[in-house]
């Protein structure tokens, strides 16, 4: 088989350029395509505000230094950050976030060009799946720290799951093994990715739970409309 499971990277195809045949190029690129302009159509149409567009500078900046380093571990672990990237910046900016990531990622040879779309479609889901669990085991009264590591669990173990049935509905160019096989090989994968969505998931949850001891607008416990309001500071 021409891949090989040498790194576990949370939810990313580490795959080289041609791995993925030509209709499953353009299958994810379309869907990725698809996906980003229904999020700047609906940013363009909502606006944002300025504190909105510094954190999500700051998201993409950690989000892309934690996923260039590697961790020692089960032959290198890579961590970027998605989860916590949704819960802070929503799943519209964490979706735009997660472009740019990708973008800079692909050019330093974390996986191939064209599998950017692919990977964009992965990491938006998990942004996207964390920022709603969160919302809502906070509306059920959980606390902070519960909430934020189930919420970075469930949106890193959904894009794990989404990014191992990518690879197997596209198959991979020069792979010997037959579908049920890579099937199994990317099943023991997403298992493995699933243990460390547990662990990412974790520290996800200190460091919501850090925010929110010092700045709790950032994680949505106050409307930061009225804590300026309050306090005479203005963003």
């Amino acid at each position: 088989m021409m891949v090989s499971i040498n790194k576990l990277n949370m939810a990313h195809i580490h795959l080289g350029e041609g791995s993925f045949p030509l209709w499953a190029l353009l299958l994810w690129t379309t869907t990725g395509v698809i996906l980003v302009s229904t999020v700047v159509y609906r940013v363009r149409s909502g606006g944002i505000r300025t504190h909105q567009v510094a954190l999500a500078g700051i998201g993409a900046a950690a989000s892309f230094a934690i996923f260039q380093l590697n961790i020692p571990v089960w032959g290198g672990i890579h961590m970027n950050l998605t989860g916590l990237v949704g819960i802070l910046a929503g799943p519209l900016l964490g979706t735009l976030i997660a472009l740019v990531v990708n973008v800079f990622s692909a050019a330093l040879g974390h996986g191939a060009v064209g599998l950017i779309g692919a990977n964009t479609v992965v990491n938006a889901s998990e942004a996207i799946v964390a920022y709603y669990a969160f919302r809502t085991l906070l509306r059920t009264d959980w606390d902070i720290f519960p909430a934020g590591a189930s919420a970075a669990t469930l949106g890193l173990s959904a894009g794990a799951i989404l990014m191992g049935a990518i690879i197997v509905i596209s198959g991979v160019n020069g792979s010997a093994l037959p579908r049920g096989d890579l099937t199994i090989a990317v099943a023991g994968l997403v298992g493995l990715n699933l243990g460390v969505a547990v662990i990412e998931g974790v520290l996800t949850g200190f460091v919501v739970q850090f925010l929110a001891s010092v700045r709790p607008d950032l994680v949505g416990l106050i409307d930061r409309d009225t804590q300026e309001e309050s306090t005479g500071v203005t963003a």
